[in-house]
């Protein structure tokens, strides 16, 4: 398995220990940031049993166990947004030339979520959107903030909450987020998959994405979802 060399930093083992307490505390490595949320939003009320919404935020592996700690997502897959097909593999995207994106397709019951709260997630704990082209540690366009919307309801939600927060001075930089529209997803390789939940130990994960599984308990408690939903358990990866 290739990875990634900012994935592969030797840190002290104390750090995994330490990162998963922060799910049964309120101190997080990463600071906890509750956002207002949108004043404009998708009615809970759609057609249909589930929709799917596609963010990306650094590596792929954190924003996928944001969301899947949370209630009324069914799913969220690891995968690629912005490039060709061709060009739709982990060893390819690492190169940033590609045009991809590590994202994450999460499907939710908009009966039970909306899409303005996924995107009050988003921009809450699982990445920091002032960040251009990078997240933490990891440098690239393939790392950038970006959300892929599927039609002009999700463009427009989300373009008037960036706008929001931004003329709220959410955070002490400008958002950088890309709304560019969504082609095609195309899911990870299947190591990718349930990553974060698999290799809690990894000093990676410890370091930088239990943190934000904590935060999401910690700020949003009416969302959260203690047992994850893995996209192993649904025939996948």
């Amino acid at each position: 398995m290739t990875m990634n060399v900012t994935k592969t930093i030797l840190l002290a083992g104390a750090l995994a220990v330490s990162a998963w307490a922060f799910l049964g505390s309120s101190v997080a490595a990463e600071k906890a940031v509750k956002l207002p949320a949108p004043v404009l939003d998708m009615p809970t009320s759609a057609p249909g049993p589930r929709e799917t919404a596609v963010f990306a935020g650094g590596c792929f592996w954190g924003v996928q166990a944001v969301f899947q700690h949370t209630q009324g997502v069914l799913n969220a897959v690891s995968g690629y947004a912005g490039g060709q097909k061709e060009t739709a593999t982990y060893e390819s995207v690492g190169s940033g030339r590609t045009g991809h994106a590590e994202s994450v397709q999460v499907t939710y019951d908009p009966k039970q979520i909306s899409y303005g709260k996924l995107l009050q997630i988003y921009f809450s704990v699982a990445h920091d959107p002032t960040q251009l082209n990078r997240q933490g540690p990891d440098s690239g366009t393939q790392y950038r903030s970006a959300v892929f919307y599927k039609d002009p309801d999700q463009r427009q939600v989300a373009e008037r909450y960036i706008a929001q927060l931004d003329a709220a001075r959410a955070f002490p930089q400008k958002i950088v987020t890309q709304i560019a529209p969504l082609t095609v997803f195309y899911p990870a390789e299947a190591y990718h998959q349930d990553y974060a939940t698999l290799h809690p130990d990894s000093p990676y994960i410890a370091t930088f994405d239990l943190p934000k599984i904590a935060n999401l308990k910690f700020t949003m408690p009416e969302v959260w979802r203690d047992k994850p939903v893995l996209v192993s358990s649904q025939g996948r990866g």
